[in-house]
């Protein structure tokens, strides 16, 4: 069940995450959100490429496979111009 905290914003614009939440996730770092009508915020993972690389594994093409499309597409562009 989602827990809500009321924190005061520093002079600074620093707030302090409540013992309890810090207990739950022990965050070195976290990241935040804005979502336009509200901020979010996540701990950040140790090594977050990694988690995306973990999470994101097999979908789409290679980073080799993709440049080389864009290389063809480039020069399919450019072939267009000169006729």
């Amino acid at each position: 069940m989602p827990t809500s905290y009321v924190m005061k914003v520093s002079s600074n614009g620093q707030v302090s995450i409540p013992a309890d939440a810090r207990a739950r996730w022990h965050p070195a770092r976290v990241v935040m959100v804005d979502l336009g009508d509200r901020i979010v915020m996540r701990p950040l993972p140790e090594d977050a490429v990694g988690a995306l690389e973990g999470k994101y594994h097999g979908q789409g093409p290679s980073t080799d496979e993709a440049r080389r499309r864009a290389r063809m597409a480039d020069a399919a562009i450019e072939r267009r111009k000169l006729r």
